[in-house]
């Protein structure tokens, strides 16, 4: 298990607390599809959504982005959600948020590629193959997504999710499972992550709790544990 969470929060990383709607509040806010205080993104990119952490009466306008979503919305925050009568909870888990705690070694890119909007369906393939979290049709319109192919077959990737003031988070980190141990997620995540520093920005990433594989090689890699979030899927009552 991990370490208890950390107590010692640096004050320009509060936005951290809520990324999602640090995200959709910032670099990110043009995507916000908005119900008063609610905000979300788009369904096809992700299922993430959040209310103003100003507004705590903000439960109606929730209530009605919920609604317009077949498969309800997911926040993934430090602080817990209650929904009231009007929305259920479909999916309670306790994550991980990590933040990249210095620099980074330098990735060998041969075999890396910039991966595009024609390899989604590829991209998607592998996704419900590995399950590394959410990745939807328009999901790679959110950043950038690198990958690495075996006899032309897309077997790995890695790329970039929410964006806000001075952070940006790594995502969608998977491999095919007859592809695993030769170091190909470390690669990924490496070069994912310089392009993130070399913009001035810090990279963050998520994983569950008790992922204690992906933690290791997050650790390992350099990524330190901020705080624990609680991912919880609400769908209409």
């Amino acid at each position: 298990m991990m370490a208890a969470q950390t107590a010692l929060i640096e004050p320009s990383a509060r936005s951290l607390d809520r990324p999602i709607w640090a995200a959709l509040s910032s670099h990110q806010e043009s995507l916000a599809v908005r119900v008063g205080r609610a905000r979300a993104f788009p369904a096809d990119m992700a299922a993430f959504a959040a209310t103003d952490p100003r507004a705590p009466d903000a439960e109606s306008d929730l209530v009605d982005l919920v609604r317009a979503r077949r498969d309800g919305v997911t926040f993934m925050q430090v602080d817990p959600v209650f929904p009231s009568s009007s929305l259920q909870c479909a999916r309670k888990a306790m994550g991980v948020q990590m933040v990249l705690d210095g620099d980074l070694a330098e990735s060998e890119s041969a075999g890396l590629e910039r991966l595009s909007a024609q390899d989604v369906p590829e991209m998607l393939r592998l996704v419900a193959a590995t399950e590394p979290g959410p990745f939807l049709s328009r999901t790679i319109q959110l950043g950038a997504y690198w990958g690495i192919r075996h006899n032309g077959r897309l077997i790995a990737m890695a790329g970039e999710r929410m964006r806000l003031s001075g952070y940006t988070e790594i995502s969608a980190v998977c491999v095919d499972p007859s592809h695993r141990r030769a170091g190909r997620a470390r690669r990924l995540v490496r070069r994912v992550g310089l392009d993130i520093l070399r913009r001035g920005e810090v990279p963050f990433l998520h994983t569950y709790a008790d992922n204690e594989s992906a933690i290791r090689l997050y650790g390992d890699l350099g990524f330190r544990l901020r705080r624990y979030v609680h991912i919880t899927t609400l769908v209409s009552a």
